[in-house]
């Protein structure tokens, strides 16, 4: 059994501990203390500590029953050890937990809701709660509860206790466990069965801010984050409130108007782009249909536009639209830029001809690729010195063919 000291006070950063046992592998070490400050891998949505022995880097710490394995990413070789844990991630991890339980607290006081979920990432923090379409008005009830329930300082207090003695207890949840059963304690606010860290006054997790909120399986997800985390999250959005306000010039309470008006404007040029580009293809339609070649009763249209001048799909829209409205039509186009190039070869259905066996056959002079069936095909190369030949090939054969 490893004495578990990260439960009898959390705010131990260094200690010596002896070695139980030790094995080495490859490049890993593995090693059991006679105790240790290191919490697990558990259940309960904690994360694990992190940290050093010996000056060597723990990359997992492992609970086996009532022991407690370090994994080393290399050996040591002491009968002796120093342990020392990354205070900065102790530390966040027990204002998180124990904001979830104040969190959760609120819910239950104000609304009579269950936590069914927690999970306490490295970036973010969040609990489910049974409790569906929760409007932002309920939601700044319970964040200004729990505020100040944290402004209180209240004592956070843990003790071990068997489940006889639970009937006694107003706990929230059930235990997970049958014996020795350790109880966070929030003064006044909150009993739980928890074998999380936590800080010892509400007052050390600083600010809970709930970050957003959606529907998830039934219930609600409610991210948010505690004291330090709170801060990196204010100052990321401070510092993007501000650059906004900048770049819009606005003031910064103004920027959500400044934005909306943005949108409103785009919307609206939007639109006048949208009737700007049909009479663009409107024109370019005529303009294809004009420099059209008769040949044996067939009318083929070859050109080669820039590509600041027609977007590919709007000309392969105008080439299906010829084709389909239009008998005896053999379209050859092609968009060329200063790297690539893409070609249509589009055919009418009642002339003998297959557009993608024309275009199987000249797609290689500008060393592309594409496909497509008997009335049109399409695809691009990077050739673009060879697009007029790759053209000029495309119609030679047509016109073997007709």
């Amino acid at each position: 059994m490893t004495v578990k000291l990260f439960l009898e006070n959390p705010y131990i950063k260094q200690i010596k501990a002896n070695v139980v046992d030790i094995k080495h592998e490859d490049d890993k070490c593995t090693v059991e203390l006679d105790k240790t400050l290191f919490y697990p891998h558990m259940c309960g949505g904690q994360p694990r500590d992190k940290g050093s022995i010996d000056n060597v880097k723990v990359i997992d710490v492992i609970k086996e029953n009532e022991k407690i394995i370090h994994i080393l990413d290399k050996s040591i070789y002491n009968k002796e050890v120093s342990l020392s844990i990354d205070w900065q991630t102790r530390f966040d991890h027990m204002q998180q937990h124990t904001g979830q339980h104040i969190l959760s607290a609120c819910f239950k006081k104000l609304y009579n809701v269950d936590t069914v979920g927690f999970h306490l990432g490295s970036t973010y923090t969040y609990i489910d709660v049974t409790m569906h379409n929760i409007s932002a008005q309920v939601i700044k009830k319970i964040e200004k509860l729990a505020n100040e329930v944290i402004y209180s300082n209240l004592p956070v207090k843990n003790f071990v206790v068997q489940k006889d003695m639970l009937k006694d207890i107003p706990i929230r949840k059930e235990p997970i466990v049958d014996k020795d059963i350790r109880i966070i304690e929030i003064e006044s606010i909150d009993c739980t069965p928890c074998a999380g860290t936590h800080v010892k006054n509400t007052g050390e997790v600083g600010i809970i801010k709930i970050r957003k909120w959606e529907n998830y399986k039934g219930n609600t997800r409610i991210e948010f984050a505690c004291g330090q985390r709170a801060l990196l999250d204010y100052d990321n959005k401070n510092t993007q409130i501000n650059n906004i306000s900048n770049l819009l010039s606005v003031k910064d309470t103004e920027c959500q108007q400044g934005v909306e008006n943005i949108l409103r404007n785009m919307n609206e040029y939007n639109k006048q782009i949208i009737t700007l580009k049909k009479e663009i293809a409107v024109y370019n339609k005529q303009a294809l249909l004009s420099a059209k070649q008769a040949y044996n009763n067939v009318n083929i249209i070859k050109h080669i536009f820039n590509d600041e001048d027609i977007n590919f799909n709007v000309l392969r829209k105008i080439s299906h639209d010829i084709i389909s409205n239009n008998e005896n039509y053999v379209i050859i186009v092609a968009i060329k830029s200063t790297h690539k190039c893409q070609l249509i070869i589009a055919t009418s259905e009642n002339i003998s001809l297959s557009a993608k066996d024309i275009f199987s056959s000249v797609i290689s002079i500008i060393d592309g690729k594409g496909g497509g069936n008997n009335t049109l095909a399409q695809g691009g190369g990077t050739k673009v010195d060879n697009l007029s030949h790759c053209l000029y090939m495309a119609e030679s054969m047509i016109k073997e063919i007709l």
